[in-house]
């Protein structure tokens, strides 16, 4: 019996650490947790044409959302109606503008019902070293993956805040690019981190309007666009990316949209995707406490996980440019 009394007082004396935090995390995680309907709301989605947008607008009319997709070409637009109208019966609401055109951009959204769900998606790349790459390319990636955005947000915030008193999004596409640096992405990886920064921020100012914002990190995703970027990406690049995988298009739109109607801050595409949410979580926003509870336990055993992904890259920078300088 006493044994057993000692046995007794050793596990709860062992789970009473893990309890503790856990009340702890449940007390203090901040945004609460809240739900985003999809369907019958308006979902606004921003390079909605091609690629992953496309999959977004897709996925968003297969849930019962009334959808519009906004690009530059009126012609990938039409397309990607059709496309939308013959495989889900659902009819799209397409805009042709350049997110870097504020005015534009503000036309559309003018046009365009009241929006419940934005999803910041448009994003270019052109992958080179920065040594090599010009100006003009720099400025290209930043003026649409983030200058773009504040233009798109801006535009939708007045409205958005006038919304009813159902819960509404923001959500921003990034990318793992836009969680940890890789060679030849200095300019596009500039751009994503920027958009962590905007969204981190833009919580803060939109909580008390009910407006929850995600930032969703895909990794390379089988599109139109990675096609032509493998064309022209330095082979480092291409070896340090491959270490995350390959997801189809229709993949990052379903994991996008279960991370933004559960309004999660981070919403990781896969299992690299989420040890570098885990790794990366710094001063980010978190609602759910149990998710809270892994990034405080494990943040060690990822750092550690981390710095052996960073030694398998420099290990493999050092001997590619010593291979090249011996050929």
């Amino acid at each position: 019996m006493a044994y057993f009394n000692l046995s007794f007082l050793a596990l709860l004396l062992l789970l009473l650490p893990p309890l503790a935090l856990l009340l702890i995390l449940y007390l203090i995680v901040r945004p609460r947790p809240v739900k985003i309907p999809i369907k019958n709301r308006h979902v606004f989605i921003t390079g909605g044409s091609s690629g992953i947008g496309l999959a977004l607008a897709h996925q968003a009319a297969s849930e019962g959302a009334r959808v519009s997709i906004l690009a530059r070409s009126i012609d990938k637009l039409e397309e990607a109606k059709k496309y939308i109208q013959l495989s889900t019966g659902i009819d799209v609401s397409i805009f042709s503008a350049d997110v870097r055109d504020y005015d534009a951009v503000s036309k559309a959204v003018e046009e365009a019902d009241p929006i419940d769900v934005l999803i910041v998606n448009q994003g270019v790349f052109v992958p080179d070293e920065l040594e090599k790459q010009g100006l003009d390319e720099v400025k290209f990636m930043v003026d649409v993956n983030l200058i773009g955005s504040f233009n798109m947000i801006k535009a939708a915030l007045p409205k958005m805040k006038k919304g009813d008193s159902i819960p509404r999004s923001i959500a921003l596409m990034s990318s793992q690019a836009g969680q940890v640096g890789i060679y030849g992405y200095t300019a596009y990886s500039a751009s994503k981190f920027g958009l962590r920064g905007l969204a981190e921020a833009l919580q803060q100012e939109v909580i008390s309007h009910d407006i929850h914002v995600s930032l969703i990190f895909p990794p390379d995703t089988d599109t139109p666009g990675l096609t032509e970027e493998m064309k022209k990406r330095p082979q480092l690049s291409s070896i340090i990316a491959e270490s995350s995988g390959m997801m189809k298009a229709e993949e990052v739109a379903k994991k996008a949209f279960e991370g933004i109607k559960s309004a999660a801050f981070i919403v990781p595409c896969n299992l690299e995707g989420a040890l570098l949410s885990i790794a990366t979580a710094g001063m980010s926003p978190q609602r759910s406490f149990v998710m809270a509870f892994v990034e405080v336990v494990a943040a060690g055993l990822v750092r550690l996980v981390a710095l052996f992904f960073q030694w398998n890259w420099y290990n493999g920078i050092h001997k590619w440019h010593a291979q090249n300088k011996r050929a």
